[in-house]
């Protein structure tokens, strides 16, 4: 039964009763993030066994792509259901498709998994926010925030080294036979923790129709991106009908924005300034460091001659200075009042990085990269928090879930794409073998020859998203952030 939106609101938890809720679900959160980039080391090692190498990374783009395309309608289930019910139901889907990866007995069958896998892993990474959204109010909601940009990135950190540690002195299906047991724990945490969130449910629609138009383009796109420059010219005939259909499901899409009764993405947040703003800052700023997460290891073995291992280690500086300044902004975003100035600062630091990384790429040393890598964590870490923070003080309580669902969607649709084009990157200026992904990133079976002017253009690309995210944040109003519980629940009982 839906609860009266126009009752009191619920006494505020305690600090304590907040973190026991938050801790319940950073694990399903770490599940769903860690399983974007958990497979890639074992790429090379499932190819060999299964016998098939061209289909190899459509199990890491399958998982995205299925991921980025519920995301939005998970927020919206969890509007109408309650966050509780979805998340549970969102596990027993992921705990489903890894039974079906680790089973497999061929690569289509591992690959349909990995779909599975996506549907569900989508709300696993996505709900964390949504019940922090329901826990805390705006000003206070950035000290809590620390704790899941910490999970998020670790998850991403740790996730290849795991992979490879795990095909190559186990079974590649370990993986799979992993999630397992730690679903099953999720499960009883999140069942057990997650009575004692606030309801504010509301009938809302699901749009399957836009979801399923957002999922064809992203394949077609990907498709022409794949085999654009290596199996067919970018002239050819199947690569411009594959782009030419992403472009046309793409138009249909937005079009499906504009007439459905409650479309994927709601228009009455993307008809806020201060949400398009914030939709456009986290989405161009993580975009490029999803995008170095898959290809940094690519550049460190091929470049600087560094080990699997060592390249895959080295990704964890990023992630570590990354966590550290998004937890202090995180603290520091409630108590000051011009909070865009401390962000807006370390984007530009973060630029200014990458720019000299596409500049010295073919010169700089193993020192030189891992201090700016840890320098490009600490410039962009303050951006997360208040992007997720500006956009929840701005839309209504029960919107709440779609519009995190929103965040979690275009951070994923643009990261997703991100990844496709630094590929299409790397193909054009390699010797037009085959590349499939291993250790991080994408490293060819055999011997081919990647020139660095390569991840020069990934560097320079990767600079001028985080610029469009830049300039998102000089947009955006810098609103006062809402104090109370009770101001999201006023709100939500007078607006749309």
């Amino acid at each position: 039964m839906l609860m009266d939106t126009t009752a009191e609101p619920p006494p505020p938890l305690t600090h304590a009763q907040t973190r026991r809720i938050v801790y319940g679900v950073l694990l399903p959160v770490f599940l769903g993030s860690l399983d974007s980039t958990i497979l890639a080391s074992a790429l090379p090692t499932i190819g060999r066994e299964l016998g098939d190498v061209h289909l190899l990374p459509w199990l890491i783009t399958a998982y995205l792509i299925a991921s980025t395309a519920v995301t939005p309608l998970y927020g919206k289930i969890s509007d109408i259901s309650g966050r509780r019910v979805t998340l549970i139901a969102a596990i027993a889907i992921y705990i489903a498709g890894s039974l079906i990866c680790a089973l497999a007995p061929n690569l289509l069958v591992l690959i349909f998994g990995r779909v599975i896998h996506g549907i569900g892993g989508g709300g696993l990474t996505s709900m964390g926010m949504v019940v922090l959204g329901d826990l805390a109010a705006p000003k206070d909601r950035g000290r809590y925030y620390a704790y899941f940009s910490a999970t998020y990135t670790t998850s991403g950190a740790c996730g290849p080294a795991l992979g490879g540690f795990i095909s190559d002195y186990v079974h590649w299906s370990a993986i799979f036979w992993l999630n397992i047991p730690l679903g099953l724990i999720a499960l009883g945490l999140t069942s057990a923790r997650l009575r004692l969130l606030p309801r504010h449910e509301r009938p809302h629609r699901l749009d399957i129709i836009g979801a399923a138009l957002v999922m064809v383009a992203s394949v077609a796109f990907m498709l022409a991106l794949t085999l654009g420059g290596s199996r067919y010219p970018w002239a050819s005939v199947p690569v411009f009908g594959l782009l030419a259909l992403s472009v046309a499901i793409g138009i249909l899409f937005i079009v499906r924005l504009k007439t459905a009764p409650e479309p994927l993405i709601p228009i009455s947040i993307l008809s806020d300034p201060v949400a398009r703003c914030a939709l456009t800052l986290n989405t161009f700023g993580w975009a490029p460091i999803v995008g170095l997460n898959i290809f940094m290891p690519m550049y460190l073995q091929s470049v600087l001659g560094m080990s699997a291992t060592s390249a895959g280690l080295s990704l964890m500086v990023i992630m570590a200075t990354l966590n550290a300044s998004a937890g202090v902004t995180g603290q520091l975003l409630g108590r000051v009042k011009h909070y865009k100035r401390l962000p807006g600062l370390g984007l530009l630091i973060a630029i200014a990085t990458l720019l000299m990384m596409g500049w010295r790429a073919g010169t700089l040393t193993p020192i030189e990269v891992e201090i700016m890598l840890a320098v490009l964590g600490i410039g962009f870490g303050p951006a997360a928090p208040l992007a997720t923070v500006a956009l929840q003080n701005t839309v209504a309580i029960h919107h709440l879930g779609a519009a995190v669902g929103t965040l979690g969607f275009t951070r994923n649709l643009c990261a997703t794409m991100m990844v496709a084009i630094f590929g299409a990157v790397i193909l054009a200026t390699s010797s037009g073998e085959a590349l499939v992904p291993h250790g991080a990133g994408l490293q060819p079976f055999g011997a081919v020859a990647i020139p660095v002017e390569g991840f020069s253009r990934i560097f320079f690309a990767a600079a001028f998203s985080m610029t469009v995210s830049f300039v998102a944040l000089l947009l955006m109003e810098e609103k006062p952030l809402r104090t109370s519980r009770a101001a999201d629940q006023n709100s939500s009982s007078t607006r749309p």
